[in-house]
């Protein structure tokens, strides 16, 4: 199980989806270009301490982390234009959550890569949720069905640094 974030715009999201990763033990894709620098002094302060714990990975561009993709893996986007609903979908280990950007979303080459386009219902006049949030809310569903989250020791110990988290 992975999560990817394709071009984000908020750094703060970025550190946000660093601490869930590196506390959920999955691993985080980082399609670029970002909106802002993607440095070590900008993720050490968005992520706090967290980025050591993470698997993070980076690409250049969507070509690059697709090349790099297992053949096998699924992407699942999600995305208010979905036309899978949430409670819906039967999640796979081997699944890549992919959020777009902040701002503008997926472009349609995302979506047509897509295997699956997940739409998380909402309440009536609300837009979207975070980025973040969707992928927490997504996440935890695609664990629990999986029987994948980390055991509550060692989801501990990672969150605390005093285990390095698996590939």
């Amino acid at each position: 199980m992975r999560l990817a974030l394709f071009q984000p715009d908020i750094p703060q999201n970025v550190g946000a989806a660093i601490r869930l990763s590196a506390c959920l033990n999955v691993g985080l894709d980082v399609i670029e270009p970002c909106a802002f620098a993607l440095d070590d002094r900008a993720m050490k302060r968005a992520a706090l301490d967290y980025g050591p714990l993470a698997h993070l990975t980076r690409h250049a561009c969507w070509s690059a982390f697709l090349a790099a993709r297992p053949v096998a893996a699924r992407l699942v986007l999600l995305t208010t234009r979905g036309d899978t609903r949430f409670p819906n979908v039967v999640f796979r280990p081997d699944d890549i959550l992919v959020m777009g950007a902040e701002s503008a979303g997926a472009p349609p080459e995302v979506h047509a890569a897509a295997d699956v386009r997940l739409r998380i219902p909402l309440a009536p006049g609300a837009r979207s949720l975070n980025v973040v949030t969707a992928a927490t809310l997504a996440l935890g569903e695609a664990l629990r069905q999986n029987n994948a989250f980390p055991s509550d020791a060692r989801a501990a110990d990672l969150c605390s640094g005093k285990v390095e988290p698996a590939p």
